[in-house]
């Protein structure tokens, strides 16, 4: 059983096993629901689209003339460093997080190299120095040959452990790397085997459910996503390799293998924003250019479609046609909405579809709930702040039979709706956490209602009483 099959002029898995007796697409995958979905942005740096080449005279860092002649994007971060580009990359990945709410996603962020990817660290670090100040695992490198990395790589796989977050490689997490929580995957390398591209866009394939992980995004820097447009990407293993009878299944130069690693021998991990990041880091054959400027002269977002296509689209004209073929017109949605209890399921459904619906809302307004958002998004039906629903419930004061501990948890239930979007409300779970586990244990608030049939018919009632109007 492999995930990526190896058939290359020099290697056939099909030659040495076998036809396979069986194969499941991640295209079929997705669908299913048992593999995320994803979107790609594909960022275009000056640098890399239109070339880097030095002023007649121009000096390197170590004050050594740099050769005249046209740089590109196979050259930078191998040949030819670019600081600025560097910097670059570290702001907008460090944008999107903090543009997303939620900076700690966890993120890898494949580099050319060990070398690159400690300098890619140190961008990140000077990005993000709040979070680095109140843990300086918040942003680590994990490659080859770097032991204090490695012992991170458990805790970063860890779903239950917050730290590292941002994670730098070149190519040790691109394989064999069970990373169910990492929502965000950067490359800034160019990746030409298109085995290795599958693994690594293996790293976010993962479902995790208990933290509502049902897609992840691939921010490419490179154009290595170009990939996904190979009908190989998710097309069934041609054999190409067909060996004679003497002939060995892998000859001794393997022509499918990926480039070799440059061995680094001074490696050092910087883990203090103030120290100077030491040069040249055991790579002696690159040059480093300063106070060369690079900027992002286009951004495309392409979301992945019903029949596993990547398309660019609006974010929002894209989840508004996908709403419209899950729900035939808003009364068919109202009806499924009122008839579902636990309202998360709805929404954990469009997420194992592809529909991230914390997206989008992020694009439209912070403060609707899933409820709203798909009113307004896909039917145009003008919606209202969760904060706006919570003051009519009280406004109808629908909480008047119950005793007074019982209105209490009920008001703390619309608090915590309101402030947060909470939909599970009668989970027990949420009487455990504040404010509510300072109005009583979760077995007394229960009681206040007369037991838990009671506790979660009253909770119902609230959340028939949020949505009324509409309904």
């Amino acid at each position: 059983m492999t995930a990526t099959p190896r058939e290359t002029r020099y290697v056939s898995n099909i030659h040495y096993f076998g036809e396979p007796v069986y194969t499941y697409s991640l295209k079929q995958g997705i669908r299913d629901g048992f593999l995320a979905p994803y979107k790609v942005i594909k960022v275009h740096v000056d640098r890399d689209v239109e070339g880097y080449r030095p002023e007649k005279g121009q000096l390197d860092r170590r004050g050594e003339e740099v050769d005249d002649r046209i740089y590109n994007a196979k050259d930078f971060d191998r040949n030819l460093v670019l600081d600025g580009r560097t910097n670059l990359v570290a702001r907008k990945v460090t944008e999107f997080l903090k543009e997303s709410g939620d900076r700690f996603q966890k993120t890898i962020i494949f580099c050319v190299d060990r070398e690159h990817a400690a300098r890619m660290r140190q961008a990140l670090v000077n990005e993000n120095a709040d979070l680095v100040a109140h843990n300086h695992r918040y942003v680590m490198r994990i490659t080859g040959g770097d032991p204090e990395g490695q012992a991170e790589l458990g805790n970063f796989i860890d779903p239950e452990s917050a730290y590292p977050v941002l994670v730098t490689t070149s190519r040790l997490l691109s394989t064999g790397v069970d990373a169910q929580t990492c929502r965000l995957i950067v490359l800034d390398r160019p990746i030409n085997s298109m085995t290795e591209f599958k693994q690594i866009v293996g790293r976010g394939t993962r479902v995790h459910e208990d933290t509502h992980k049902f897609y992840f995004t691939l921010m490419d820097f490179r154009g290595a996503t170009s990939h996904f447009a190979d009908p190989e990407f998710d097309g069934e293993p041609v054999q190409i390799y067909e060996p004679g009878e003497d002939d060995p299944i892998t000859p001794p130069d393997d022509a499918g293998e990926p480039e070799p690693l440059q061995p680094d021998d001074e490696e050092v991990v910087v883990h203090d924003p103030s120290l100077p990041l030491p040069y040249p880091l055991g790579s002696t054959h690159k040059v480093y250019v300063d106070g060369i400027d690079a900027t992002i002269i286009a951004e495309r977002v392409e979301y992945l479609d019903e029949y596993g296509r990547l398309v660019t689209e609006s974010l929002r004209d894209f989840t508004r046609k996908a709403l419209k073929k899950r729900f035939a017109s808003l009364d068919d949605f109202l009806r499924r909405w009122k008839a579902e209890q636990r309202k998360q399921a709805i929404i954990d459904e469009l997420a194992g579809e592809g529909l991230a619906l914390d997206v989008i809302v992020q694009e439209v307004n912070k403060d609707l709930d899933p409820f709203d958002l798909i009113c307004h998004v896909a039917f145009d039906a003008k919606p209202l702040t969760r904060r706006e629903r919570a003051a009519n419930v009280k406004k109808r004061d629908v909480f008047s039979r119950y005793g007074e501990q019982a209105r209490a948890v009920l008001d703390a239930l619309l608090v915590k709706y309101a402030d947060e979007g909470l939909l599970n409300l009668d989970d027990t779970a949420v009487l455990r956490i504040p404010p509510l586990n300072q109005l009583g244990t979760p077995l007394q608030l229960i009681n206040a209602f007369g037991g838990r049939d009671q506790f979660v018919a009253a909770v119902h009632d609230l959340q028939d009483a949020l949505y009324q109007e509409t309904a």
